[in-house]
């Protein structure tokens, strides 16, 4: 007799990826926002705006310049200059974070490194929908239609 399997839940569309599906290596800088949905490792240097709903990693070598990192789960193996929210916020023996961390979830290994304030929070809004999204704007009309020259009699 056949019996019907339990059927698993797979990961919602609004879960956080929790893997690592980009990296930005070490011969790579960054200079600008990142904002999206997925995993990233960052292994070079990257100044700007982070806004990822998903994993983001900074490797040994990654050295973050921001104003906010903002995204579900952060780890830190490198150096991050600027302020961390995220729901689980995780600082490795190699890293170092000079800013202020707002999470739900925060723990450290021996050796690392925090320069600012921790607040922890039952709840954490992380606001990662992409900022200045605009609807769509109705196409250009079509160009005047350019009419040859009438030739006349001279």
């Amino acid at each position: 007799m056949f019996r019907k399997q339990p059927s698993t839940p797979g990961p919602t569309p609004s879960a956080p990826v929790e893997r690592v599906t980009t990296v930005l290596g070490p011969g790579i800088r960054w200079n600008g926002s990142m904002r999206g949905t997925g995993g990233v490792r960052i292994e070079g240097p990257m100044e700007g705006e982070i806004s990822i709903h998903g994993l983001v990693v900074v490797g040994e070598t990654g050295r973050v310049t921001c104003e906010n990192l903002r995204a579900n789960t952060v780890i830190v193996a490198g150096a991050v200059r600027g302020n961390i929210t995220a729901e689980k916020i995780e600082i490795r023996a190699t890293g170092r974070v000079w800013g202020d961390v707002v999470t739900v979830s925060f723990s450290t290994e021996e050796g690392a490194f925090l320069r600012g304030q921790v607040r922890m929070e039952e709840r954490v809004e992380l606001n990662l929908e992409p900022e200045g999204e605009t609807q769509p704007t109705e196409p250009p009309p079509p160009a005047p239609e350019k009419k040859a020259p009438i030739k006349g009699s001279s």
